[in-house]
């Protein structure tokens, strides 16, 4: 390349070429005088990238939501202190925040398929991450033996929670699977234990005192745990599903018994109408007894009262009497007499016997009526 052409390019390097300095031995700015050349970054902005690069690459923090608990993890060993909902840091490599759920759960004892819902959003929780906590759960229906070694399956729904303050003690003793140790296994214990004091048969008629011993005694079992582990809400006894044979028979039990309440029913109508009819029929002889027995009141009450007045007219009658009602009658006879002549009168003196009235004409007639 021409001399001249070297010249050019050298002077157009951003350092005059590199050989050139400036007096004093100082070096000439970077860009010239002309605003030529690149850009410096300052020291610091690099300090402030490398931290932001670590932030994002380490993530010394973590966010709670409500409902859950953090458990910070310091070199493996749990802190016993949960952390809260909000914002928490950790120096990361050495510490660790676990963040677990303590929402209520229910886990549904059951073999019919339900549709099981979780949260609406991820946990982060590296302990039973694939069992939809503080969602809902199925497992199968706990099979047990009755108390002539039949199978029956119970079906239960058991709501339950972690207890926040003391959660990062029972996931260090019982540890991700708490909820298999805990509920599921006390559940099964005690199911096992109060189904097997019955027989099948009698298992419908006492559901309610079997659904009360059973929340009974898992309530007593989880809180006798050390530290309260987990708060239970409630142990709902859903279902009992008995084998064919013993379904079928108590089936037909019931039909009977059925059968036999409507004879019952029928018959207590019967004795209820017979009864009422008793009462009716009494009723009527007691209104016939009262009408007779003033009927024969009426007669007594008329015959006393005619005897006192007999009693009082011959205690009335005197010799002296007894003669002027001969005399009046022997003048009503005089009276006759002159009506009917041919009429004869026998007078008895004395009174002793009445005064006999003979029509003699009518006794002619009557002859004459005789002969013809």
């Amino acid at each position: 390349m021409p001399a001249d052409m070297n010249d050019y390019f050298k002077k157009k390097q951003p350092n005059g070429g590199g050989n050139n300095k400036a007096p004093n031995n100082r070096a000439t700015p970077q860009g010239g005088g002309n605003g030529g050349g690149g850009f410096q970054a300052p020291s610091w902005l690099f300090t402030i990238l490398a931290i932001v690069a670590a932030v994002i690459f380490f993530k010394p923090f973590t966010i709670i939501n409500s409902g859950e608990v953090g458990i910070k993890v310091k070199t493996g060993k749990f802190d016993e202190t949960p952390l809260r909902a909000g914002l928490h840091f950790y120096i990361p490599v050495v510490q660790n925040i676990i963040t677990v759920n303590t929402r209520m759960r229910q886990v549904i004892y059951s073999n019919q398929s339900n549709t099981l819902m979780g949260d609406d959003y991820k946990s982060r929780t590296t302990l039973g991450s694939n069992n939809l906590e503080g969602g809902v759960k199925q497992s199968r229906a706990i099979p047990v033996l009755d108390k002539r070694g039949l199978t029956v399956n119970i079906d239960l729904a058991v709501q339950y929670q972690l207890n926040a303050d003391t959660a990062p003690k029972t996931i260090e003793q019982w540890g991700a699977a708490w909820e298999e140790k805990i509920i599921n296994s006390k559940v099964r214990e005690v199911v096992r234990d109060v189904i097997g004091q019955y027989t099948a048969e009698k298992l419908p008629e006492m559901r309610n005192e079997i659904a009360t011993a059973i929340q009974t005694k898992v309530t007593q079992k989880i809180d006798a745990l050390d530290g309260h582990p987990v708060k239970l809400a409630s142990v709902e006894l859903r279902n009992i599903v008995l084998p064919a044979k013993i379904r079928e028979k108590i089936e037909q039990l019931q039909a009977e018994k059925q059968n036999v309440n409507i004879a019952e029913q029928q018959k207590e109508r019967a004795k209820q109408e017979a009864q009422k009819n008793a009462e009716v029929a009494r009723g009527e002889a007691e209104r016939n007894r009262i009408v007779a027995q003033g009927q024969a009141d009426k007669i007594r009450i008329e015959a006393e009262e005619q005897a006192k007045a007999n009693k009082l007219i011959s205690n009335s009658l005197t010799p002296e009497l007894l003669q002027l009602e001969q005399i009046k009658t022997q003048a009503k006879f005089n009276e006759a007499l002159k009506v009917n002549k041919d009429a004869k009168i026998f007078l008895t003196p004395g009174g002793a016997v009445p005064n006999i009235w003979v029509d003699t004409k009518g006794q002619t007639q009557r002859a004459v009526s005789a002969q013809q």
